[in-house]
């Protein structure tokens, strides 16, 4: 009777290690193309938590990442006591809202617009104008925010001084800040990030569009009752990916953006780890600080996705 059992207990993993060979078998193809992926994923963003530890240790160079006294949550300390935690959560609030906020409603805009372009060959020309910003490098972009915004001979600083407009230093400015970085990459992506909007667009059924015209409905009333309606599941996904790195202000870009008067502006948390731990070696300082920023970014995540479950039943997980 025991031996019944024992044989009937040991033949699910049986068949499961088998299923799971057959499978293998099968899909191997696929699973060799996966493999790539997964191992950059492992290497690069796995592999590097091992020194999230540094956050909670005294960095000795002698005894490398393992080493070094244990020191709790005193760099933590540091960190909000610092001076500059204020005005650090300040700026990156600041300039991350409203580059999400405004980012987010304008590839949403253009791809209602594109939608609406009747002509094939006019849609295909505004897509591609649109999308070509993308390709530009950061660094392109910032030299050519300091060729247009020079505050002697910049040529919308010429322009702007031609109608009555000038006196204004847009790169210094640390009223102008924020407005010149947002706007520029609004310019930048919009027309990339609409392309997942155009995708969702494209699969709306045309029946409801004719139904919709045979009601009298005009263009508004065709987008606010079909296409944004048909927005709405891709608009929440992406509305939550994007509260993952709602303080993930883009370090590149403010960081060649960067002068003297500006400074009290531009400061960001991605900004003052890198001189606090690449400049100044303290390590473990802007460890803790990184991992204090990633922790919030999860808790934002969190949140809008549980918000958004409740309220639509669309999520991530």
């Amino acid at each position: 009777m025991s031996t019944a059992v024992v044989k009937r207990a040991g033949a699910p993993a049986g068949r499961s290690g088998h299923g799971l060979a057959r499978h293998l078998k099968r899909y191997w193809q696929l699973w060799a193309m996966v493999l790539p992926a997964t191992a950059f994923v492992l290497v690069f963003a796995y592999v590097p938590m091992y020194g999230i530890q540094l956050a909670f240790r005294e960095f000795d160079f002698t005894a490398g990442l393992t080493g070094g006294r244990f020191v709790g949550l005193k760099y933590f300390q540091q960190f909000f006591d610092s001076p500059m935690f204020a005005t650090l959560m300040r700026n990156t609030v600041l300039i991350s809202i409203t580059t999400l906020v405004l980012g987010f409603i304008a590839p949403i805009i253009l791809a209602l617009l594109i939608n609406q372009l009747m002509r094939s060959r006019i849609k295909r020309w505004v897509q591609t104008i649109t999308y070509l910003p993308h390709f530009i490098s950061v660094v392109v972009i910032v030299g050519m925010l300091q060729v247009f915004l020079s505050p002697s001979d910049g040529l919308l600083t010429r322009l702007l001084a031609s109608i009555g407009i000038s006196g204004t230093n847009f790169l210094g400015d640390t009223g102008s800040f924020v407005p010149v970085y947002v706007l520029s990459d609004i310019w930048q992506h919009a027309g990339w990030n609409s392309i997942i909007y155009l995708a969702a667009l494209a699969g709306v059924n045309t029946q409801l569009y004719e139904a919709a015209r045979i009601d009298g409905a005009n263009r508004w009333q065709l987008i606010r009752h079909v296409d944004i309606p048909a927005l709405v599941p891709t608009m929440i996904i992406l509305l939550i990916l994007n509260m993952g790195n709602v303080l993930n202000t883009g370090f590149e870009k403010v960081f060649l953006m960067q002068n003297t008067l500006n400074l009290p502006i531009s400061e960001v948390i991605s900004t003052y780890t890198y001189k606090i731990g690449i400049l100044s070696s303290q390590f473990s300082y802007s460890t803790a600080i990184g991992l204090f920023n990633t922790l919030i970014n999860f808790t934002f995540l969190v949140l809008a996705n549980r918000i958004a479950k409740r309220v639509s039943d669309t999520s991530l997980w």
